[in-house]
């Protein structure tokens, strides 16, 4: 058929989850863009709008079905297309929900123009559409701006950890990347967009050059070659792929920052067992020491999961005194949820509900505790911050190289420039 039928369509995005999802959607609008269609305009009904979804935790996935059906409300005569992790995971759910045109898996989302230009003069019927996730080898690069200065560089994607809470690797598949050559032309190309700050998105990002024989060592160093006033961060990184050798070269790099993002998921060995992780806490807390030992003012987020199959309350308090001593800087608590086919549901003991609620407000009272301190600890220090387009009462906000929110006030002319401040 012909593919004109789109041109001067108007769509409408909405993206749930990580920063890996939104640097996928902001590819998918461009490619449309470049195809003839136009972003909508606010308060106006679109012709097309695409959801893209995660399906992290139960959580996760209520909250995708409460935006698709908004999406619906809001854009009643649109034809819907619901992609990402949920989608490729609940294909039949998604199409049972009322309004919903088309879904498409992982693979598919990735040529979303022709399936649109196949489906739209159709737009009575439903179609779904998903590869099974072990035929799926393809990489597709994606890189996003957020409504601030931040630029979000997707590197890697897939995960080969089969973690046994964790459905991501059904969703996305195995680990996958493109070249550090590619990767490194990609990041000129936003930093020559105006990107002053790149942060380095994936699944596993550690992984990087499973299927192009590099690793992500050899990325980083490529990266920092770059000769341009620009500062990257390494997103979410597993602790046994932070080698020893990255966090020496972080921490006397030009131009990568000292601010780590750690999945610890449990700080007691008997549970990281259970789980599946690769790793032991005394090894994480090696590499805390050696941050802090070699940067110690860099900030330290770590990702923390409470209420698993087979966390007892002796368990989760071995977790909790673990965190208490350790020199982090916030957590990020996430309640287990049961999960469809992953191997955690043969492990016999269930945390009742209550149990898991009353464990993660304890340990976000710890983070608020952490945070504090962290902050008060680089008060009277100099940093250098990036200001951000956001305004808010006469005042702008940024972040410093190792991620220190500050204030000032207002000055359009310091919006995505770097300044040298004082805490």
């Amino acid at each position: 058929m012909n593919t004109n039928i789109l041109q001067g369509k108007t769509v409408a995005t909405y993206t749930l989850g990580c920063k890996l999802n939104f640097a996928e959607t902001s590819y998918l609008l461009k490619s449309l863009i470049a195809k003839g269609l136009k972003k909508v305009k606010a308060g106006e009904i679109a012709d097309i709008c695409i959801i893209n979804t995660c399906s992290v935790t139960d959580t996760a996935d209520k909250k995708c079905r409460q935006a698709i059906r908004k999406a619906i409300h809001k854009h009643p005569t649109a034809f819907i297309v619901v992609t990402g992790c949920y989608a490729q995971l609940q294909p039949k759910k998604i199409t049972e929900i009322e309004g919903v045109s088309m879904v498409l898996g992982a693979k598919e989302k990735f040529s979303l123009f022709e399936y649109l230009s196949n489906q739209y003069c159709e737009h009575i019927s439903k179609i779904s559409i998903t590869t099974p996730i072990a035929n799926i080898r393809e990489y597709h690069p994606a890189c996003s701006a957020d409504d601030r200065t931040r630029f979000f560089l997707k590197v890697q994607d897939g995960c080969n950890y089969y973690c046994s809470y964790c459905t991501i690797p059904f969703a996305r598949g195995r680990s996958r990347n493109a070249s550090v050559a590619e990767t490194t032309q990609a990041a000129k190309k936003a930093i020559a967009e105006g990107a002053k700050e790149i942060v380095l998105s994936g699944v596993n990002i550690g992984d990087f050059g499973r299927s192009t024989n590099e690793t992500f060592f050899d990325l980083i160093k490529s990266l920092d070659n770059i000769d341009a006033d620009i500062r990257y961060r390494i997103s979410s990184i597993e602790p046994d792929l932070l080698t020893d050798e990255i966090i020496d070269f972080v921490a006397q790099s030009k131009h990568f920052t000292p601010h780590f993002h750690l999945p610890l998921q449990s700080g007691c060995n008997a549970v990281l067992k259970l789980m599946k992780r690769r790793y032991t806490r005394e090894l994480f807390a090696e590499k805390v020491i050696r941050i802090k030992t070699l940067m110690p003012n860099a900030f330290i987020g770590v990702d923390v999961m409470v209420g698993t199959r087979g966390e007892t309350l002796e368990y989760f308090e071995d977790t909790l005194n673990f965190l208490t001593n350790l020199d982090i800087s916030q957590l990020h608590v996430f309640t287990y949820s049961e999960r469809a086919g992953t191997k955690a549901l043969e492990i016999p003991y269930i945390v009742p509900q209550t149990e898991r609620k009353r464990r993660s407000d304890l340990l976000h009272e710890l983070s608020t505790k952490k945070l504090k301190s962290f902050y008060d600890s680089q008060k009277g220090k100099t940093g250098t911050v990036l200001w951000e387009a956001a305004r808010k009462n006469d005042q702008m906000s940024g972040f410093t190289e190792n991620y220190v929110r500050v204030e000032a006030p207002y000055c359009k002319t310091m919006v995505n420039h770097f300044q040298n401040v004082t805490i």
